[in-house]
Order: C-alpha cells, then sequence, then structure tokens
C-alpha cells in the first residue's frame, strides 16, 4: 500500500480515500458527494491538457481540477475491487 495523491492515479487505477486536505467551502462540496476517508475513488478519464480529471465516486462521475485533487490522499494499491 502506498498513500500517494489523487492526481497521481492513471486512467482506471481506483483506491479508496484516506484523507482530505481541501479547506472551506471546496472540502464541504467534496464530502458532501461522498468523498469521505473509506469512499473508493476510481480515475475514469483525464483531458488531454491533463485538467480536469473525470472521477467515478460513489456512482457518480465527478470532475476535480488538479488544485483541488492534489490535496486528496488515496491508498493505492489496496485491493477494492475496481483495478
Amino acid at each position: 500500500m502506498k498513500i500517494c495523491r489523487l492526481d497521481e492515479l492513471k486512467e482506471g487505477e481506483g483506491a479508496p480515500i484516506v484523507r482530505l486536505e481541501n479547506r472551506g467551502s471546496i472540502r464541504r462540496r467534496l464530502q458532501d458527494i461522498g468523498l469521505v476517508p473509506g469512499s473508493v475513488i476510481k480515475c475514469l478519464q483525464k483531458s488531454p491538457l491533463g485538467d480536469p480529471v473525470a472521477y467515478d465516486v460513489c456512482g457518480a462521475v465527478i470532475a476535480l481540477r488538479y488544485e483541488d485533487a492534489s490535496e486528496i490522499f488515496v491508498a493505492k494499491g489496496v485491493k477494492d475491487g475496481t483495478d
């Protein structure tokens, strides 16, 4: 298991969320849509320029900017059923 930033996941990779370091209203919005420790998130597709990136979390597809994804940490390599 390796703790890494969400933006380091490659397309098709999934991992459980370990912690969020986002601050302010963005943190609250992310939590409201299911980005909480223990939730599994999967990288679906990166845009041609790399920002934003589409992720699947709790069955919903969301797009996150690099600035927000870089403050979310996941446990890469944990068997979660998405890899």
